[in-house]
């Protein structure tokens, strides 16, 4: 009995300051809040970084106080990494060109404008529409297939290729863009080894608040493409987007 005591004691008072910590959640933020507003934002970051820590989902207004906080602390990755997620919710022309003139002005890659930006910045704010737009004619098609098939009528094996190329090609539109996540370098020197091992060859060092896409995973590694060659980088030196 005193060994499952002495076991189970120190759980059960864990159990009470868990509890608190969750409830102390909404009066961190209030506190966090408060302190942004008087000017103290040194105190207020740590706050809001622990309501983060603690598993709260950052808010859009949290978002844009980190990013400030960041600006005034000339912490440039991290300011980036902010207004990331926040131009990830809400895609934006004036926020990626304002990522492309910090990163150009600290020599930082990964923030370039071209076609495959601007085709994500297309997708994110019109993708629904265009997907329902693609999606209306393959009903469409679809429908006279099947009730071709219902009347026993032919059908010709090209009409079904074309169909199914088509659904095809529309899934992969509608899935390609969500599949593929970025991320910014955390730390000072982050190593980009070709292989997933720790034993590797390193390719190539680069500093903190650089972005890359992330296109697979393995173990604690990530698959990353990185000036268009794919690269491994450990998980922990990554901020995922």
């Amino acid at each position: 009995m005193k060994v499952i005591r002495r076991v189970l004691l120190p759980f059960l008072y864990l159990l009470p300051a868990t509890g608190l910590a969750q409830l102390s959640l909404p009066d961190s933020l209030h506190r966090a809040d408060s302190l942004f507003a008087t000017g103290e934002q040194i105190q207020a970051s740590h706050l809001y970084e622990g309501v983060l820590a603690a598993g709260h989902t950052a808010t859009d207004p949290m978002l844009l106080k980190l990013a400030s906080i960041s600006e005034q602390q000339n912490d440039v990755p991290r300011l980036l990494y902010y207004l990331e997620v926040y131009f990830d919710r809400h895609p934006d022309n004036a926020i990626l060109l304002r990522m492309n003139e910090i990163a150009r002005a600290n020599n930082l890659s990964g923030y370039e404008i071209d076609d495959l930006n601007y085709f994500y910045l297309f997708y994110r704010k019109y993708g629904l529409y265009f997907q329902l737009f693609l999606l209306i004619p393959a009903i469409y098609v679809f429908g006279i297939l099947v009730l071709k098939a219902v009347r026993k009528e032919p059908i010709s094996g090209r009409q079904k290729w074309v169909v199914f190329i088509y659904l095809l090609l529309l899934l992969i539109f509608t899935n390609l863009p969500e599949g593929v996540q970025s991320g910014i370098t955390s730390q000072d020197r982050v190593l980009l080894r070709t292989d997933p091992s720790a034993a590797a060859p390193v390719a190539e060092v680069v500093g903190r608040g650089n972005k890359v896409s992330i296109l697979g995973t393995k173990d604690i590694y990530l698959r990353v493409l990185w000036h268009n060659e794919l690269y491994f980088i450990r998980r922990d030196n990554l901020w995922i987007i």
